[in-house]
């Protein structure tokens, strides 16, 4: 059997293999920012700015990525949110991300992960690509979110068996809890913080808990009912939004459900609240977007 993603044809035992790589990879990379942390972290440089740090373990991490993808899927190409990455033959790219939630990893929050997904397209070009198999690991509990096209979404904690994982049943919006994002530049902040002031009123409350990658795990496992965010790259979303997808949300960008999410907006939510939440982030979003 195989499965027919954009137009490419993919069998059933390579998507298996794919999500298998995902997940050794993700989970080692894991291990080595938790065992090899520093007692005194130090920031190496800056991002976009003050507040957005990066570590050396960030890069430690990728190259680790890097390497272990290098000699299991040689053909395959790599695009890291660090220095680094290739190009490859095989139509299939690696979207990492070494660390999300870099802030909660400096600080020693346990609320990051490492992102690894499988994906057909371009991802440097939004609407373009899709994630076929990808694994979401918070080294810390020990969690490791997965799943592949057609195959639902998984997690397993530390070498338990894994479970299946389907989203949470809100009744309306009122009854749904959100989760959020913010950018680090002051600008972005201050228009975001005006979407939040139109969601907040509307549903049961807001989380901030820092990485992209597990806020989409916890719509997928229920454990938040939505969540949306502006400015995420294609690393951010793509693990999250897959295992989101697969765990059966509703996943859509700015142009409503259905779209590709995007660095413009990232939505998920329970299906149940779905119309109300998209249109509820997109209008908001598009109305104060760069205001």
């Amino acid at each position: 059997m195989s499965d027919m993603t954009d137009g490419i044809q993919i069998a059933s035992a390579e998507l298996v293999t794919l999500e298998g790589v995902a997940i050794d990879v993700a989970t080692s990379a894991g291990r080595l920012i938790v065992e090899e942390r520093p007692a005194h972290l130090g920031v190496a440089s800056t991002k976009s700015s003050a507040t957005d740090v990066v570590t050396v373990m960030d890069q430690r991490a990728q190259d680790h990525l890097l390497g272990a993808l290098a000699r299991r899927r040689p053909g395959d190409a790599v695009l890291g949110e660090e220095q680094g990455g290739r190009a490859g033959d095989s139509g299939i790219t690696w979207v990492v991300d070494p660390i999300d939630g870099t802030v909660n990893y400096l600080y020693g929050l346990p609320a990051y992960a490492v992102s690894v997904a499988a994906v057909i397209g371009d991802p440097s070009r939004a609407g373009t690509w899709r994630p076929v198999a990808a694994a979401v690991v918070n080294p810390v509990s020990g969690e490791c979110f997965h799943a592949r096209r057609g195959g639902g979404a998984w997690r397993r904690v530390g070498t338990g068996l894994s479970v299946p994982v389907t989203v949470g049943h809100p009744r309306r919006l009122g009854e749904a809890l959100v989760a959020t994002g913010f950018g680090y530049a002051a600008d972005t902040r201050r228009w975001q913080a005006e979407v939040l002031t139109r969601v907040l009123p509307l549903v049961r409350d807001i989380r901030r808990l820092g990485s992209a990658a597990l806020d989409l795990c916890r719509v997928a496992s229920g454990e938040v009912d939505a969540y949306y965010e502006s400015g995420l790259n294609a690393w951010d979303l793509a693990g999250g939004w897959l295992v989101a997808s697969e765990a059966g949300a509703v996943v859509g960008g700015l142009q409503g459900a259905g779209a590709a999410p995007s660095a413009d907006l990232t939505w998920a939510c329970a299906p149940e609240v779905a119309t109300e939440f998209g249109l509820l982030v997109t209008a908001a979003t598009a109305d104060l977007r760069g205001a």
